[in-house]
């Protein structure tokens, strides 16, 4: 009995450093396959119950193979803004090229820990192995929809549409002017105060809005009150001014200069908890920003000139694709002709209570399997997730030198079982010779 468990133990050795030198063979093998995760063959030992009388029973050994998914590789610099990785935990969602042909049935979804995607004939961005980024898409007006988390429903193939033209319209304005407070006293020549700026429209034509500030002169002191009229170049003559509304600055100790309240509104309504007149134009509502009472940003009444302190406006005249960009937290955007930059795509993060519970696929790519739980998309850089990195691949996890003395020690292992073999195939025939 002893000298068969013997055998059956120097043949499992030989069985589990077999698959441990397949693990190694593929290791040193993918040492240089980005996003490549380890993979680890561990062994345990088996215990037979001792037969008692100073008797042992060997038992042997097994093996269990499982790749090391929660492992980081080092990030290794590129050129490209669309070669992607993640600087911590959480994988990337794709789907197969092959997948696309047929939109019907939901997306199959692998996951990714790093990528280098480009754009094929057609726009998606996809890996020379035919992995596409999947990606929630943004409203037209570069918002992401509020979608399920616990699901890969609603994401789609990331398409850059690179001759495509977008124009976006202006729907706020950030209105910074100081108003010279010597205008509102007694005896001051009330001329009215022009300033202009553009604007875009619905279609991406320049427009403008002109500004008149009207200042209203008492009999005696100083009245620190403005009329601010609105006019609209898109809107016809009989209908403009399109808004108006009386200003009032404040010239006590504390808060001079800023404005005291705003009344007197016609054609728009002023909001003094955030600071915004809206107002509509032949395209649309606008958000003016003139600032909220007592404070020193917007619209002032100071002892100085009349000057623009900080006109600022959102919108885009038409403009084509000229690069794409993908911020840590996972957006893709697109830079249009102008310096306009709308946001395209979300990309989430993928996390699993057991990450190294996932199957793995060719490409490097894992599906979700009982063993690695349940999904939930991350924005990136939130929970536990690590934050996307943009210009960069992260490397294998597999290190050589590792890899080869692991080699050494499992052909010295491999021998050493393969000897315990002819050692107990030369004492069973010792003991076949006996009986001659």
């Amino acid at each position: 009995m002893t000298l068969s468990s013997s055998l059956n133990a120097g043949v499992a050795g030989l069985s589990v450093n077999s698959s441990k030198l397949g693990t190694i063979s593929d290791n040193i093998a993918n040492s240089q396959t980005n996003g490549y995760k380890r993979a680890i063959t561990e062994f345990s030992s088996l215990v037979v119950s001792e037969a008692g009388g100073g008797k042992y029973t060997a038992g042997g050994v097994r093996s269990a193979s499982f790749r090391q998914i929660d492992a980081r590789g080092g990030l290794l610099t590129t050129e490209s803004a669309t070669d992607i990785a993640i600087g911590g935990r959480g994988m990337i969602p794709v789907t197969s090229v092959s997948a696309l042909a047929n939109l019907d049935n939901e997306i199959p979804v692998q996951f990714v820990s790093t990528g280098s995607f480009r754009p094929d004939q057609n726009g998606v961005l996809r890996t020379s192995t035919g992995q596409v980024l999947l990606g929630w898409p943004a409203n037209r007006d570069g918002s992401v929809p509020a979608f399920p988390r616990d699901t890969t429903t609603g994401l789609a193939p990331v398409q850059i549409n690179s001759g495509g033209l977008v124009a976006a319209p202006t729907t706020e304005i950030g209105l910074g002017v100081n108003l010279p407070a010597a205008q509102t006293q007694a005896g001051a020549s009330g001329d009215p105060i022009p300033l202009s700026t553009q604007y875009f429209d619905n279609l991406g034509a320049s427009q403008s809005l002109a500004f008149t500030f009207s200042p209203t002169i008492p009999a005696t002191g100083s009245s620190n009150e403005w009329t601010v009229e609105i006019s609209d170049s898109a809107t016809d003559a009989a209908s403009n001014p399109v808004a108006s509304f009386v200003v009032t600055f404040d010239d006590g100790f504390a808060n001079g200069g800023s404005i005291l309240g705003i009344a007197g509104a016609t054609g728009g309504a002023y909001d003094a908890a955030t600071g915004i007149f809206t107002f509509s134009t032949a395209s649309g509502p606008i958000e003016l920003d003139v600032g909220t009472p007592g404070d020193s940003i917007g619209l002032t009444q100071l002892s100085a000139e009349f000057g623009p302190t900080g006109v600022t406006k959102n919108g885009s005249p038409v403009g084509s694709l000229s690069s794409i960009t993908i911020t840590e937290n996972g957006f893709v955007q697109g830079v249009f002709e102008g310096g306009f930059v709308r946001t395209l795509y979300q990309i989430p993060v993928a996390d699993f209570p057991n990450l190294n519970g996932l199957r793995a696929t060719d490409g490097p790519a894992f599906a979700a399997s009982p063993s690695s739980g349940s999904l939930f998309l991350w924005n990136a850089g939130d929970g536990p997730t690590g934050g996307m990195v943009s210009f960069a691949l992260e490397g294998s996890t597999a290190d050589i030198a590792t890899e080869l003395t692991s080699l050494i020690t499992t052909q010295r292992a491999y021998s050493s079982n393969a000897t315990v073999i002819r050692t107990v195939d030369e004492m069973l025939q010792e003991t076949t010779n006996l009986k001659r």
